[in-house]
């Protein structure tokens, strides 16, 4: 297991290459200019030019991309040309509270996407399983910023529960932290939920068909037992797949979420770099999301092996 771990951290930078060359490249060739976004509308185009030759703008394309690798392999993602500080710190003062975000969206997705599943196998063919299965159809279609903007209308707006939209630290006072969060996080959570629990029905349904289960409740096991110890324990290895790439579609919903919600975010971050033309930060998040897809995705492999003793690397 040491061996395949340090093997798959090896690999994560080739990985990396991939998308940090496509992420330049876009860039590099999108519209606008920061130089001019930076001096306004009244700079002369010799003003400008002068800022772009600051800035190494100027120089081709390999030259930056050169440069810009050089960095990254020391840790130095740049500066904001906005912000005026380094990328790693702005990412980092807006990380916690998408972090929080996507593991309170997580878990909701989980619990309720996990219940919801097993409820309906273990019910198939019932009304129970049917209701479940629509909620599912309609969680999968729904886009979540219309569920979040329905969502805000009426536990914001005519209710009052919860706020429309800020945030407040975890530190400073918890009960309003989670109050800010739980809109946000039910916009994202409800809709991943309806995924996992189609998934976790499936795997569920192909476990309660085999032999062994069947074999545990003809000896007159309780049923909860036969679920709890027999069924789930062997379909944990496709739910634990889904909830990673839940995780992994989370982190990137977050983005959307964030805006409606006005949450000082890794998402909201991303969206003011891009209409500001920020390009290094653009490139250090879309990086750092990119980094969280593929470790998530060693993660899962890892615990695999603790779910699963028969799966060999």
């Amino acid at each position: 297991m040491g061996a395949y771990i340090l093997k798959r951290l090896i690999q994560l930078i080739p990985t990396m290459l991939i998308p940090a060359v496509i992420v330049f490249m876009l860039i590099f060739f999108s519209p606008g200019d920061p130089a001019s976004l930076m001096l306004g509308p009244d700079a002369t185009v010799e003003q400008v030019a002068e800022l772009r030759s600051q800035m190494g703008y100027d120089q081709p394309v390999v030259v930056q991309l050169g440069k810009w690798f050089s960095s990254m392999v020391k840790g130095d993602l740049g500066d904001s040309i906005f912000l005026n500080q380094p990328v790693t710190q702005a990412i980092g003062e807006h990380l916690g509270v998408t972090m929080a975000l996507t593991l309170f969206a997580m878990l909701i997705a989980t619990t309720i996407g996990v219940a919801l599943g097993v409820w309906s196998a273990v019910n198939r063919g019932r009304w129970i399983d049917q209701i479940a299965m629509v909620f599912s159809v309609l969680g999968v279609s729904i886009p979540e910023f219309w569920l979040a903007l329905n969502l805000i209308l009426l536990f914001a707006v005519y209710h009052q529960i919860f706020p429309i939209g800020g945030y407040v630290p975890f530190t400073e006072n918890p009960l309003e932290s989670l109050k800010c969060l739980t809109l946000p996080a039910l916009s994202l959570g409800l809709t991943q939920a309806a995924f996992i629990a189609r998934m976790v029905r499936s795997s569920v349904l192909e476990i309660l068909d085999q032999e062994y289960v069947r074999t545990a409740s003809a000896k007159g096991l309780n049923s909860k037992m036969v679920i709890m110890k027999h069924v789930l324990k062997n379909a944990m290895v496709p739910i634990v797949t889904v909830v990673g790439m839940t995780f992994s579609v989370l982190l990137g919903g977050a983005i959307a979420i964030e805006m409606v919600f006005n949450l000082p975010g890794i998402g909201r971050l991303l969206m003011n770099a891009v209409l500001r033309r920020d390009y290094p930060l653009i490139q250090g998040i879309v990086l750092f999301i990119a980094a969280a897809y593929i470790v998530i995705n060693l993660i899962v492999d890892v615990v695999y092996v603790y779910i699963d003793p028969r799966i060999e690397y």
